[in-house]
C-alpha cells in the first residue's frame, strides 16, 4: 500500500460565513500537512487534497464530524507522494464555476451509482453526455459519449442545442468527480429535458468501484499526476501525440509559459522537443526546464503546519502558503 492518499470530494451544503470557515479550514489543512485546492462558497465545499494516509483519515473524520459536511462522499486514491506542490483554500461565489441559474439542492438529475451506471449505459435509449472541458475529454471519455467543445461549464448554454434532438432519450451526464453534473443535469431539467441522470461520484468513482469498463483513454485530474487510468476491464488509448500522431494518453502542459497548453505528448517527443507542443514554443526565451512530467506548479518551500497562517485576530503565525 502506498503511503499517501489523494482525496477528491464536494458537497452542496450551505455555509453561513464562508470567510470565517475558510480560515478554519485552512488551519485544519496546515495542521495535517495537507496540500491541494479547496473552494469554500456559500453553497458548499469542493476540494482535492493529498497527504499521508493518517493525516487524510484525520481530515475526513474532521469534516464528517461537522453536521454540514457529514454527507461528503470522498473518492480516495493512493499515491507515492503528495499530488500537489502547494495549498490553496479560497472563498468563491460557487464551488464550481458555472453561472447557471440552478440550485442542485432543489433539483438535479437522478443519481446513478457506478454499478447502476454500468448496467444502464449501453441501453439503446441512453445517451452519455460529457460535461467536462474540451482538453479533459480529449484524453479520455466513455465510448459513444457526446462531448462539447467548451472551455468550462459556463459555456454549456451555448451547446445545449447540440442535444435538443435527443429530448426523448435518457440523458446521463458525467464528469470527473460528479460536481459539474449536479448543476449541468439541473440545467438540462430546467431547459425541459425530462429523463436526466448523472453518474454519482463521477469517472473516478466508477473506475474505483466498477472497473471503469468502456472508458477509453485516461481521466484528466487537476494535480501533479495530470491523468490517471480508469478502465481496468477493456482499456483503449483514445488520444494521439500532438507532435507525431502516435497513440498516447500522456498529457502535459507545454513547457512554454506563454503557451502552457494542455496537449498529449508521447515520451519520445517530450524528450526530443523539451516538453513543447511546437517549434515556436521551443524557442520561447522563458522556456521552463522539462523534467518529464510536464507539470509546472510552484513548490511550497520549507512547508510546516504552523507556517503560513495568520489568525483572524491578527496574531501572526507565519506567511500564507501561496494562498493569495
Amino acid at each position: 500500500m502506498k503511503p499517501y492518499r489523494v482525496l477528491l470530494y464536494y458537497i452542496y451544503s450551505p455555509i453561513e460565513n464562508p470567510e470565517q470557515y475558510r480560515e478554519e479550514h485552512h488551519l485544519l489543512c496546515l495542521n495535517l500537512n495537507l496540500l491541494g485546492r479547496v473552494i469554500v462558497a456559500p453553497e458548499g465545499l469542493n476540494g482535492t487534497v493529498s497527504g499521508l494516509a493518517a493525516d487524510c483519515e484525520a481530515y475526513m473524520a474532521a469534516l464528517h464530524a461537522d453536521p454540514r459536511f457529514a454527507g461528503i462522499d470522498f473518492k480516495i486514491d493512493e499515491a507515492d507522494e503528495h499530488a500537489f506542490q502547494k495549498l490553496h483554500v479560497r472563498v468563491k461565489k460557487e464551488i464550481v464555476h458555472s453561472d447557471l441559474p440552478v440550485d442542485p439542492l432543489r433539483q438535479t438529475g437522478i443519481h446513478l451509482d457506478p454499478e447502476a451506471f454500468r448496467d444502464l449505459k449501453n441501453d439503446p435509449d441512453v445517451v452519455l453526455v460529457d460535461m467536462r472541458s474540451n482538453y479533459e475529454h480529449a484524453v479520455g471519455k466513455f465510448k459513444g459519449a457526446i462531448t462539447f467543445d467548451m472551455e468550462n461549464l459556463r459555456e454549456l448554454p451555448d451547446h445545449v442545442h447540440e442535444i435538443e434532438h435527443l429530448r426523448d432519450k435518457k440523458i446521463i451526464t458525467y464528469c470527473t468527480g460528479g460536481i459539474k453534473c449536479e448543476k449541468a443535469s439541473a440545467y438540462l431539467l430546467a431547459r425541459g429535458f425530462e429523463n436526466v441522470y448523472q453518474l454519482h461520484g463521477g469517472i473516478i468513482k466508477y473506475g474505483m468501484e466498477a472497473g471503469g469498463e468502456d472508458f477509453d483513454g485516461q481521466c484528466y485530474v487537476f494535480d501533479n499526476r495530470v491523468t490517471v487510468p480508469v478502465n481496468h476491464v477493456n482499456p483503449e488509448v483514445l488520444s494521439t501525440c500532438y507532435r507525431c500522431g502516435t497513440a498516447t494518453s500522456r498529457m502535459i502542459n507545454c513547457a512554454s509559459p506563454t503557451c502552457n497548453n494542455h496537449v498529449t505528448l508521447c515520451e519520445s517527443c517530450g524528450d526530443a522537443h523539451a516538453g513543447t507542443c511546437s517549434d515556436a514554443c521551443k524557442d520561447d526565451a522563458q522556456l521552463r526546464p522539462y523534467d518529464g512530467t510536464g507539470y509546472y506548479g510552484k513548490k511550497t518551500q520549507d512547508y510546516s503546519p504552523m507556517q503560513g497562517y495568520k489568525s483572524r485576530q491578527g496574531q501572526q503565525i507565519g506567511v500564507l502558503l501561496n494562498d493569495e
